[in-house]
């Protein structure tokens, strides 16, 4: 069950919390050394401050000891909801004088803590602070190398979702998966949450021998029949990207190096979606570098999954609302396999910078798309991610904090700043910079720059010094410096610059929109003037434009109804058209459509359908109610992150138990 506590109200959260001192647990005695665990006191009361100098949401010190290599050794049980066993960390002292391992934990059972030889060391737990969790702190001795940590993840864990056999297609096994991103990870083991700090892992997981396992690692030494599954990661990543899936699973091949996985009554659609992924990877090739990460599989996962895909190396998880059945959602892919270079090789250092990530992985997907498909395909794409930013920044307000490209995250959960901003107005800025200086001369740029900090977690600045730097005698340096920085970077609201798209794509379907519009204000003479031939040649994403086009003139329900009889939206199951036709019924006011909505947000948990679809609603002062209703039936079906952003989305608040 998930419980959410909205970040407006962390500060009357903290002042809530009942002052804990003295509070001294005393573990069982080993090889003669007395292990001492506090629950230290956290008094703070008001904003919270940042959490560390590196990184505002995380406690962890890698300036002093950071984490160079993790093995996991864990149980899953399904019956607990929890995965128990031990975790064990390489350390290497940055600091010569620190006598201490600060890391992140949420929720976990810490049971006991040891060095590399079996010596019990000391650890202190503090008190949570809201959704960050707890700083964990381990006394170190002189000699530890490594830090061995016995615990188990709560029921309830923020980066785990457990569903029964109900909830999956097939009906017959249990099945679990993680979401770390952002800062979820501290969920499921103690560790460095940052992504300043990046490094390899390795996992043995046993599971019931029904039960497949899979991570974002290559596969070792798996003895299915004893349900024992052995992991590799040997390129360093950040803690968000370490991820699992234990469930019925079964795979097909797609490629030289490809795979997708799915429940078996699923697999085969999903090969089918997903064939064109070599053609991506190539593509991404062929602007980025080399491919490092050796295989790359795509999971298909149940209908509960938060986002469109998750990046987790050698393993992209999709969610089942891309299966189309006409390749034309499979862009997400291309978008994931982007990833493997940007944010996943390049990091951001922490999620202030988390543009850096997804405006390189965007500007990166449209060009995989113009190789593809052509440049205009490119530009259409482009216009459909400014048109998401404009609704954006629409709804979250053009002086809202979280419109900046570097925003301040000081007390905010970086779950409550995310939205398309990092992705689209980051993508738009790339776009500004490649008009200065030139396409060709700009995609050159772009493979040097990822050659060159392959490996590393970097912030905004980095960024900049090296772009001047390779640019510093280029034809066009004048006008780089004359590009307003802080303007971009630190600027509410839209970007200072709307590149000029080739609109070619979208002509169409702004010439069916002013029909349409032209109809409605001659007072819908009938018979309607509209029949199925009109988007008969249409791509499925120009019936999204047509739509998106056609929101914007908020047009009367008997219209909407015309519409519906002319183009049979109803029966139109391609995921991105459902949600804009849903909205466009809910903001005609058309009161039949409202439970078909509903159904559609509830049937899954992607966050991009589910969220406008309940905003809407919410705003229908007439249905709000019906939408609260809805969310209380449901919330438990999604992962928490859902939950926690419909729950705002609704005003709703419940405090965590």
């Amino acid at each position: 069950m998930y419980h959410v506590l909205p970040i407006r109200n962390f500060s009357i959260y903290l002042g809530a919390i009942v002052v804990l001192s003295s509070i001294v647990a005393w573990s069982a005695l080993s090889q003669g050394v007395l292990t001492l665990c506090f629950l230290k006191e956290n008094s703070m009361a008001g904003p919270i401050p940042r959490l560390s100098p590196g990184d505002p949401n995380s406690y962890s010190r890698p300036d002093l000891v950071k984490v160079t290599k993790i093995d996991l050794d864990l149980d899953v049980d399904f019956d607990r909801h929890i995965l128990f066993g031990t975790a064990s960390l390489d350390i290497q002292r940055i600091n010569s004088t620190a006598d201490s391992l600060v890391l992140d934990a949420k929720d976990l059972t810490i049971k006991q803590v040891k060095d590399e030889v079996g010596s019990i060391l000391a650890h202190t737990l503090d008190v949570p602070l809201g959704s960050f969790g707890s700083k964990l702190t381990i006394a170190l001795k002189i000699t530890s190398a490594t830090v061995v940590i016995e615990y188990e993840t709560s029921p309830n864990a923020t980066g785990l979702q457990w569903l029964n056999p109900q909830q999956t297609s097939g009906k017959t096994h249990p099945f679990l998966f993680s979401q770390c991103e952002a800062i979820h990870c501290r969920s499921v083991l103690p560790c460095q949450d940052t992504p300043a700090v990046k490094a390899p892992y390795t996992a043995t997981v046993r599971v019931p021998k029904e039960i497949v396992v899979l991570m974002s690692a290559q596969r070792k030494n798996v003895s299915e029949t004893e349900g024992v599954y052995k992991f590799e990661q040997s390129v360093p990543i950040p803690a968000y990207l370490i991820a699992i899936v234990a469930g019925k699973l079964d795979s097909r091949v797609i490629g030289d190096r490809s795979r997708v996985w799915a429940e078996p009554d699923v697999v085969e659609k999903a090969a089918y979606e997903f064939a064109e992924t070599d053609d991506f990877l190539k593509a991404a090739e062929s602007l980025a570098g080399p491919y490092v990460w050796g295989n790359y599989d795509i999971l298909v996962l149940p209908p509960s999954f938060p986002f469109g895909g998750m990046e987790n190396p050698c393993l992209t998880f999709a969610t089942p609302t891309l299966l189309a059945g006409d390749r034309s959602l499979t862009f997400v892919i291309a978008h994931e396999i982007a990833h493997s270079w940007t944010g996943n090789l390049v990091t951001n250092a922490n999620f202030e910078h988390f543009w850096l990530n997804e405006g390189f992985t965007v500007f990166l997907e449209r060009k995989i798309n113009g190789r593809l498909y052509g440049e205009q395909s490119r530009q259409f794409a482009a216009i459909g991610g400014w048109n998401d930013l404009e609704e954006v920044v629409n709804t979250l307000g053009a002086d809202n904090e979280f419109t900046k490209l570097n925003p301040d995250l000081t007390g905010s959960d970086p779950d409550d700043a995310f939205s398309s901003i990092p992705y689209e107005k980051g993508s738009v800025f790339l776009w500004y910079l490649s008009d200065i200086v030139g396409n060709e001369d700009f995609e050159e740029w772009l493979k040097t720059y990822i050659k060159h900090f392959q490996y590393q977690s970097i912030q905004t600045e980095d960024f900049k010094t090296h772009l001047l730097n390779y640019f510093k005698d280029h034809r066009m340096a004048d006008k780089l410096d004359q590009v307003e920085w802080d303007t971009w970077l630190h600027g509410k609201g839209l970007p200072p610059y709307k590149p000029s798209y080739d609109y070619t794509l979208a002509e169409a379907c702004t010439a069916l929109k002013n029909r349409w519009v032209d109809w409605i204000k001659d007072g819908m003479p009938q018979p309607a003037p509209f029949s199925p031939l009109d988007i008969r040649k249409f791509s499925s994403m120009q019936v999204v434009e047509f739509l998106v086009q056609i929101f914007a003139e908020n047009i009367p329900e008997e219209a909407i109804k015309q519409m519906e009889k002319a183009y049979a939206l109803n029966d139109n199951h391609n995921s991105e058209i459902r949600l804009r036709w849903m909205r466009l019924c809910i903001q005609g006011r058309w009161k039949e459509q409202v439970s078909p909505a509903l159904d559609y947000a509830t049937s899954q948990g992607r966050m991009k359908f589910v969220r406008p679809i309940f905003r809407d609603l919410y705003g229908w002062e007439e249905m709000r109610q019906k939408a609260i209703d809805a969310y209380y039936a449901h919330k438990d079906q999604w992962m928490y992150m859902t939950a926690y952003a419909v729950a705002k989305d609704l005003h709703l608040e419940e405090k965590k138990d």
